[in-house]
């Protein structure tokens, strides 16, 4: 009489007492949903869970168990990007070479495939496809067969932002449904990263019908579903370092809309001080509201600065102090003068030059897109002319620009971990804030973009490479 084949919950403890490791609750939830639904024979699954839970980890196991109990199953990894998927593929064939009950399947080296994106196991069918091949979701799948297609976090942050992104996305998952054979199952596995996003609920959505387990880091009491991981003051951290927007995404994996998020102004300390520069033990030190700084820059958003029309040229400077708390400092809304001698770029950049020796600054980011291509050079030989230790960095912006001001404002302003200087309040800045909406038309965002950018570069914890301004140590934290 033949041995019973072990079930998922107990491959998965072997594998895991292997390692050292233990099987939580929430992983034993995950592996009984997938061991049930395989039982009933369900073959349209999705399995959503929050953010570094391991859902990855585990629905390799679950693959590595399939060839255990079916060496001929051909399992399809789709990903965002084939490198993504490669590492699913990795992760099983890892869990393979050394799972006590897989050594059956492991073949000789001198025969099958046994290559980074794809392997076969020992098994009887002679078959076409490999046992498990990784794709990328753009990739050329036709032609290709499989009884098991994973879509492991098929959709990112980069492919959803936009309709004709989404739409994209869906016509590539159409595509799967010719890869898939008759009877074969479909196991999508990811969270949310918009609102209109693929694992909405509802008889129109693209995973109607699919049955579904849904695992949110916290349950309506507020109880975290990992609390030995994720205890409640880990996940406190947690939503003050990525903002209220993506936590509720991203773990407890609500598709909130981007139109929801409102950027307070009142959510930002004012203060009055300025910087204090002073030296001890041959090192420059920078101190702000009693607050050693140990990181700061400047980013500038270039436009022609013509009084009274077009885009505003901003240039935004902030310090971070070692608690991770933010100081925006100056905001230079940069104009020049028509009837002066010298051209409008030569203009800017003294005054981004001046602003930056003034601040202490240790780089300008300028921003490339358009405008701002032939700016960096310039701004180097004005910095060079006055002798201010500040590198320049050219940056190119690929993110768009809703997504890259919430991104650096909702998680600093939430945590109330963003002060500004007084002088900024007499800018345009509070207003463009509390009227600013994400995607609206005909709103003014030239300050906002320039404040994101800086807040999305820091650390800024450079190395001088040019020489001190004379009279002054680096002052960088190290």
């Amino acid at each position: 009489m033949s041995e019973r084949p072990a079930d998922l919950l107990e491959f998965a403890w072997i594998w895991n007492d292997l390692a050292g490791l233990s099987t939580p609750t929430v992983h034993r939830r995950m592996l009984r949903w997938l061991a049930a639904r395989v039982t009933a024979e369900d073959h349209r699954l999705l399995l959503m869970a929050f953010r570094g839970c391991g859902k990855s980890t585990l629905v390799g196991l679950f693959c590595a168990w399939t060839l255990y109990r079916a060496p001929q199953t051909r399992i399809l990894v789709l990903a965002a990007d084939l490198a993504l998927a490669t590492r699913m593929v990795a992760t099983v064939r890892r869990i393979l070479g050394r799972h006590p009950l897989c050594g059956s399947l492991l073949p000789d080296h001198n025969e099958g495939s046994w290559a980074a994106d794809r392997f076969t196991v020992v098994r009887e069918a002679v078959l076409r496809d490999a046992s498990m091949m990784a794709a990328g979701i753009s990739g050329n799948i036709t032609g290709a067969r499989a009884d098991l297609i994973i879509c492991d976090d098929v959709e990112v942050a980069g492919n959803c932002d936009t309709p004709g992104k989404r739409e994209a996305l869906r016509e590539h998952l159409t595509e799967a449904e010719f890869v898939l054979v008759p009877g074969g199952t479909m196991l999508f596995v990811g969270t949310p990263h918009t609102n209109e996003s693929l694992y909405g609920e509802g008889p129109e959505s693209f995973l109607a019908g699919y049955h579904r387990l849904v695992l949110p880091l916290l349950d309506a009491a507020g109880n975290s579903a990992w609390p030995e991981r994720f205890p409640l003051h880990v996940v406190t951290a947690l939503r003050d370092r990525v903002g209220p927007l993506a936590f509720k995404r991203q773990m407890l994996l609500q598709p909130v809309a981007e139109e929801a998020a409102r950027l307070d102004p009142s959510a930002i300390a004012r203060y009055a001080a300025e910087p204090d520069y002073r030296e001890a033990n041959g090192r420059g030190v920078l101190t702000l509201l009693g607050h050693r700084i140990v990181s700061g820059g400047a980013w500038w958003d270039p436009a022609y600065g013509r009084p009274g029309s077009g885009d505003a040229s901003v240039l935004a400077c902030t310090y971070a102090d070692a608690e991770g708390r933010h100081y925006l400092h100056r905001l230079a809304y940069l104009l020049h003068d028509p009837n002066a001698a010298d051209d409008p770029a030569t203009q800017q950049c003294r005054a981004v030059a001046q602003l930056a020796q003034d601040l202490l600054l240790p780089v300008v980011r300028v921003e490339t897109n358009g405008l701002g291509r032939f700016l960096p050079a310039l701004l180097r030989r004005e910095v060079a002319k006055i002798g201010a230790a500040c590198t320049v960095q050219e940056v190119a912006s690929h993110r768009s620009k809703t997504e890259r001001i919430l991104a650096a404002l909702d998680p600093v302003l939430a945590a109330r971990r963003l002060s500004a200087h007084e002088g900024i309040w007499r800018t345009p800045f509070p207003r463009e804030m509390a009227e600013w909406r994400p995607g609206a038309s005909g709103v003014r965002d030239d300050a906002l973009d320039a404040v994101a950018g800086c807040l999305l570069s820091e650390p800024v914890r450079l190395p001088s490479v040019v020489a001190a301004r004379p009279g002054t140590l680096p002052w960088r934290g190290v």
